[in-house]
């Protein structure tokens, strides 16, 4: 292609079409055109790129370039938009919404508490008409994050076409139903999540059973399997824009930029997933020193770390924190982060670099990480 004679003819139309002036002129045109050019140079070199694909077992690498050819491929971030932390702010407003219908179950805890599950059946699936052996997928929000997520709805949206169903665990007392104890959620406690997957598997013993976490919900998978090792009715799991290292992520959000953006409204929707359960937690917990809290790390000491029985805000981190874990997981895990993510900073990534030296002595083949250069965090 002549670059040359294209610029000149595109010059000559738009001088045509649009009023005399700075940008109608030659001159004004030539900026343009060339601003455009570098922009596109600055774009196709330096933000598309193919992801990082890391492990110790080329067995394993080599099984998802092959059955998972997508963690291989140039990703190519919205041109107009590719910064981590603005396509988050953007993608509420922008992101469409899958109609899904849901069927409610409740279960009950050992201590007394309820959880909600919300159920995607499929029963229209073609590829798999036994509902006894259709594939089951747990999915696991975010930090405050429901059923309803947009991000939720997707992933139910493409299980529907591979004929899979979906069941959605809601942490307790975020989706509409009461507390009917005094606790709530977090990281590092795994109890409602084995009772969700001990519950949905005794409902489809002979399915094949999966599951996929995001952000918290991830931290919380993953700190799951590195309890339970092989001793999983999962077959394998896929994890997304989770936190390695929880003392880094909290460091990065209080950032005064990361605080205003994101840390001090993750902060309110935690405190407002709590709120209409006032009543019941004021009799453990002084309120309204929590909801004074304005970081992360300020609710978590006041009310999380408190729950569950932590000596300290640094214990809590320390037990959430799923790189410690790794060692520990026994079914095949692919993990997903972007290298801009203010959540699970890039340099997170040293603590894959420490399971990487110590995984390929073992012949570990049960966990791969992908690092996307960019993507929009999802919170909720």
């Amino acid at each position: 292609m002549d670059w040359q004679v294209l610029t000149r003819e595109l010059s000559l139309y738009l001088e045509s079409q649009v009023r005399v002036g700075f940008f109608g002129s030659g001159v004004g045109l030539s900026l343009v055109l060339g601003f455009g050019v570098a922009y596109a140079c600055y774009y196709l070199n330096s933000i598309a790129k193919k992801p990082q694909l890391v492990a110790s077992n080329d067995r394993f690498c080599r099984f998802l370039e092959e059955y998972c050819p997508v963690v291989t491929e140039t990703y190519y971030p919205t041109i107009w938009c590719w910064e981590g932390r603005v396509q988050t702010l953007l993608r509420p407003f922008i992101t469409s919404r899958p109609q899904v219908q849901y069927r409610n179950e409740l279960i009950k805890t050992a201590d007394g508490g309820q959880i909600s599950l919300d159920w995607f059946d499929n029963n229209d699936s073609s590829y798999y008409p036994d509902a006894s052996t259709r594939p089951t997928v747990l999915l696991l929000p975010g930090l405050t994050g429901t059923s309803k997520e947009s991000y939720i709805l997707h992933m139910i949206h493409q299980s529907k076409t591979l004929g899979y169903r979906c069941v959605v665990f809601n942490n307790r007392g975020i989706a509409g139903e009461e507390l009917l104890t005094p606790r709530t959620y977090c990281a590092a406690n795994t109890e409602d999540l084995e009772a969700v997957i001990h519950h949905v598997h005794s409902l489809h013993p002979s399915a094949p059973f999966m599951a996929a976490g995001v952000s918290m919900g991830g931290m919380l998978l993953l700190n799951y399997l590195g309890k339970t090792g092989r001793d999983t009715p999962l077959m394998a799991a896929a994890i997304f824009s989770a936190g390695w290292n929880v003392f880094e992520s909290v460091e990065s959000l209080e950032k005064p930029l990361n605080w205003l953006l994101f840390n001090y409204y993750l902060t309110t929707c935690l405190q407002s997933s709590i709120s209409r359960h006032r009543q019941m937690l004021e009799k453990l917990f002084d309120m309204d020193l929590v909801m004074k809290a304005r970081t992360v790390r300020e609710f978590d000491t006041q009310f999380t770390s408190v729950m569950f029985g932590y000596r300290s805000i640094d214990d809590y981190y320390e037990d959430a924190s799923p790189c410690r874990k790794l060692k520990s997981v026994g079914i095949p895990v692919l993990c997903l982060n972007s290298v801009d993510d203010v959540f699970s900073p890039a340099h997170g990534e040293k603590e894959w670099k420490k399971w990487i030296a110590w995984s390929s002595k073992e012949e570990s083949p049960h966990c791969s990480l992908e690092l996307s250069p960019r993507s929009p965090r999802l919170y909720q």
